[in-house]
């Protein structure tokens, strides 16, 4: 068997994190089982439904790199064989028609609401004759659903769950109008693509005894069910955005790297031993449904700000600095020239320590491709600058200048050998330097961010400081 996972988003909205990881966990399995992944688009709302939606979500799988196999398949596209479906199980005698108004329908869940009983249809047009039907009534279609014994689901990731017949009702497969309900939608699509896995969120795990009954209504063979716990925030509560519960692309946005994202929504529910980094080769040779945890999971923004520093530590300098630059033109408010990228690229080794996020990485290099301005805006920075400062680097100029070859070992060594004949301590010349080349009072080493810059920018931006004379 040829194992075919699914994802079936509504385009209602952004691509929300718990439905990333569902889709994470479904092409994995699909990945790790040699199958097939699907991407089902179930746009049935049509009032809530919008192109801007569809385009998040592709854009927000497309940057988890979660590729799917074949074509987007849209739901609405398919309504007319969903339709058919529904008119077969009517044939079968599987389905009725019911013509039970509104206030017929609202009459009868008031009734059992008074009597204490759960509100559910109470199947009453399931054996009359349809020449009862009251005029002017359009019928709508609804199966029929076991009423005696129970219904045992061998979950996945649930294990054994069962609910009695009783508590499920005969819902619904077309409405009046003869559109089709997303309950019957779902179990066409899913027969007709070959789904053989259907992993979701455990919020469908009572749709899926209705669906279960409805497959076996059409004689169809029945999916494998796994119900994930959803995300819960740190305080135990529903994830939502106060709890940084944002759409995927606002973490692209924010800085964070794929393949680390992918890494935390993976261990979000899902472990191997004591394994926290897990690249993805590994995750698609490791994962299997059944290793997911039964409990919620918990989000934890500055557990996932660490894996992606982990990340950022191992990915390539030139992947990090084409990624970086459109934070860091963000940053300046303008485009950053060849000799600024190059800069960039030459201090990544530098910068990658200090950052979490991409955005972290651009701004602690913005000064590497964009001079200080004078008067510096950092107040501390300004304060380095005052005082004999100026004459201090005044004769570091003079010193740096006779620098050969021009490398942080070379510097180093100049430098520390002008602040002893001068009487200095290396500091007191050092932290006017910093200041003078990067405008704040924190960066890289000193002597790194003289060999990036190069030898004509760095004595350029020190007798760019006002006072200094060399």
């Amino acid at each position: 068997m040829t194992v075919v996972t699914r994802f079936p988003p509504s385009p209602t909205g952004f691509l929300h994190i718990g439905s990333a990881r569902t889709a994470l966990f479904n092409w994995l399995y699909a990945r790790h089982c040699g199958g097939r992944f699907l991407l089902r688009i179930e746009d049935t709302d049509r009032k809530r439904s919008t192109q801007e939606a569809v385009d998040a979500i592709l854009s927000g799988l497309k940057w988890l790199e979660l590729d799917w196999d074949g074509d987007v398949v849209f739901q609405t596209k398919n309504a007319a064989r969903h339709a058919a479906v529904a008119q077969e199980l009517l044939a079968r005698g599987r389905a009725y028609r019911c013509y039970c108004s509104p206030e017929e329908l609202a009459e009868m869940r008031e009734q059992a609401r008074r009597e204490g009983r759960p509100t559910l249809y109470d199947g009453r047009w399931r054996d009359r004759d349809p020449a009862d039907a009251p005029p002017g009534v359009d019928p709508v279609v609804r199966v029929k659903m076991p009423r005696e014994g129970e219904t045992t689901i061998a979950d996945l990731v649930q294990g054994d769950v069962t609910v009695a017949n009783a508590q499920l009702d005969d819902f619904i497969l077309l409405r009046a109008d003869g559109t089709p309900t997303y309950m019957l939608s779902v179990v066409v699509d899913d027969h007709d693509m070959g789904v053989t896995h259907v992993i979701r969120g455990d919020d469908h795990l009572n749709n899926a005894f209705r669906q279960y009954h409805l497959f076996a209504a059409m004689d169809w063979a029945i999916p494998a069910f796994g119900h994930i716990p959803l995300i819960h925030g740190q305080d135990g509560q529903k994830l939502s955005k106060r709890h940084g519960a944002l759409g995927v692309e606002a973490y692209r946005d924010m800085g964070f790297l794929p393949e680390a994202m992918r890494n935390y929504l993976l261990r979000l529910g899902w472990s191997h031993g004591d394994a926290e980094i897990i690249s993805t080769e590994q995750a698609i040779e490791w994962f299997d449904v059944t290793a997911i945890g039964r409990s919620a999971a918990r989000f934890d923004l500055a557990k996932l700000e660490s894996v992606n520093a982990h990340y950022l530590q191992a990915a390539a300098n030139d992947r990090l600095a084409d990624l970086a630059l459109p934070f860091l033109e963000t940053a300046l408010g303008a485009p950053v020239d060849a000799a600024g990228r190059a800069r960039l690229l030459a201090a990544m080794d530098g910068l990658k320590p200090r950052a979490k996020t991409l955005a972290d990485l651009a701004a602690n290099a913005r000064f590497y491709a964009s001079r200080p301005q004078h008067p510096l805006e950092d107040a501390k920075a300004a304060k380095m600058l005052a005082e004999d400062a100026p004459q201090r680097l005044s004769g570091a100029a003079e010193a740096l200048a006779a620098v050969s070859p021009w490398t942080a070992e070379s510097l180093e060594a100049a430098l520390r050998a002008h602040a002893d004949a001068q009487g200095l301590g290396l500091g007191k010349i050092a932290q006017p330097l910093r200041a003078s080349l990067t405008g704040s009072t924190a960066s890289p080493g000193i002597f790194e961010i003289m060999e990036v810059l190069g030898k004509a920018e760095t004595i350029a931006r020190i007798r760019a400081v006002p006072g200094v004379t060399a």
